[in-house]
């Protein structure tokens, strides 16, 4: 017998892939990311975790394992560059309060394995997880314990703990009497600054995350915001991160915050709301990356100020703008921010309403979202020497990109977790 079919259960798949060193994926229709294409009847190769050959006609070992997704449409691993999985979700203030205030370290880590399982069944094989919103260094035990293969989850990118000045990120309005926990790490000055990176970089943080800006208000008709550190500060984490090797990623919303964060030479731009035709034409000409994150505005506006509404209208128009334009656009959802129970794919659909097609929104979670991790040698593209992370849904996501909504089969590295 040249190979053994092998139609098994998501309970035992898993085990199996594990198993077995070489697996061979007939795919019915498969999304080359690169060309932007579909190549209809291909066969996938993988051994010992790594994609070995991709084709029409590929040579088939004795002794692998035949996975049949003949009727499929198969793609890359996904790749969310913004997520919380340390939180679960803060419309309000208040809701953001309870985590802090009743829910312990370990408790809120728990609850992140379960976050971390929940990416990897929707088809999210890499996160960019960005803070821990006051869980210090938790995210790097989740991280470590995927590695090890304690816990099913999607490779992660860790920024630990992300900074902001005194008196200027949650929580706050409490009794000065009361020495409340912090969700971020508070800075001032160069000097500290400076050494909280180093600290950061000592506790496993592949990235620094700071927070430019606060404070959004809408004047003529421009979301602005107040700046939260000085040029100094800001060029000092950058340069410090820089140096050890680390990228930074700035949230930043109001027009003052992005130009903050792109004098100061930022690597990615976080929500990004307030983003104009200038702020764009500096971001593609510094080749900074734009993580968006469309659905959390929506999700959220309900219990927020009013400007959140203008906010989410605004975010539409740059998006359209910045497509156009050719920023670099990268899949990134904020997921944490809003609900685990959402499903983080609804980010596709906001993405090609908003101007792109359903082909570049697919690329910005897979080749794009790849290089702005780095990793574009090892990630985001189904092809020969790349790490096995391949998904697979019923239908066609080129014609509906909700489909990515419903992911049906998940590799990761080779071993099956879903099917």
């Amino acid at each position: 017998m040249l190979a053994r079919l092998l139609l098994v259960s998501s309970v035992c798949a898993a085990g199996l892939a594990a198993q077995n060193e070489v697996t061979l994926i007939r795919a019915g229709r498969l999304i080359d990311v690169r060309a932007g294409t579909v190549r209809d009847n291909q066969q996938i190769l993988v051994k010992d975790g790594r994609i070995s050959a991709v084709g029409a006609h590929v040579t088939v070992p004795r002794d692998a394992v035949v996975i049949d997704l003949s009727h499929a449409t198969v793609l890359p691993g996904l790749i969310d560059n913004h997520t919380h999985v340390l939180l679960q979700g803060d419309i309000t203030a208040e809701d953001y309060d309870a985590q802090l205030l009743k829910e312990s370290i370990p408790y809120r880590t728990i609850r992140a394995t379960v976050a971390a399982r929940t990416a990897l069944m929707n088809g999210f094989t890499t996160i960019r997880d960005l803070e821990t919103e006051g869980a210090m260094y938790a995210d790097v035990d989740v991280k470590t314990a995927i590695a090890r293969g304690v816990i099913p989850g999607p490779r992660m990118f860790v920024a630990t703990r992300a900074f902001a000045p005194t008196g200027m990120y949650p929580l706050l309005g409490y009794s000065w009497e009361l020495k409340m926990p912090e969700g971020v790490q508070i800075v001032d000055g160069v000097d500290n600054i400076r050494k909280a990176v180093r600290e950061q970089v000592k506790y496993g943080a592949d990235w620094i995350k700071y927070y430019s800006d606060r404070r959004y208000f809408m004047k003529d008709g421009a979301l602005h915001s107040w700046v939260n550190f000085t040029d100094d500060e800001a060029k000092a984490m950058v340069d410090e991160a820089h140096r050890l090797g680390r990228k930074v990623a700035a949230h930043a919303m109001g027009w003052e915050g992005i130009d903050s964060a792109l004098r100061a030479g930022v690597d990615t731009i976080e929500h990004g709301d307030g983003l104009d035709d200038g702020l764009l034409e500096r971001m593609r000409k510094q080749g900074v990356y734009w993580c968006p994150t469309l659905y959390v505005g929506v999700y959220v506006m309900s219990g927020r100020p009013a400007v959140w509404r203008e906010m989410a209208a605004l975010e539409g128009k740059a998006f359209r703008n910045a497509v156009g334009k050719g920023v670099l656009i990268s899949f990134g959802t904020d997921v944490g921010g809003f609900a685990w129970t959402e499903n983080e794919a609804k980010e596709f659909s906001l993405m090609v309403r908003y101007g792109m097609t359903p082909m570049q929104s697919i690329q910005a979670a897979t080749t794009v979202a790849a290089a702005l991790l780095g990793q574009q040698e090892q990630l985001g593209a189904i092809e020969p020497g790349k790490a096995a992370d391949i998904i697979a849904v019923a239908g066609d996501p080129l014609a509906d990109v909700s489909e990515l909504e419903r992911v049906k089969f998940v590799m990761k590295d080779g071993v099956v977790y879903k099917q």
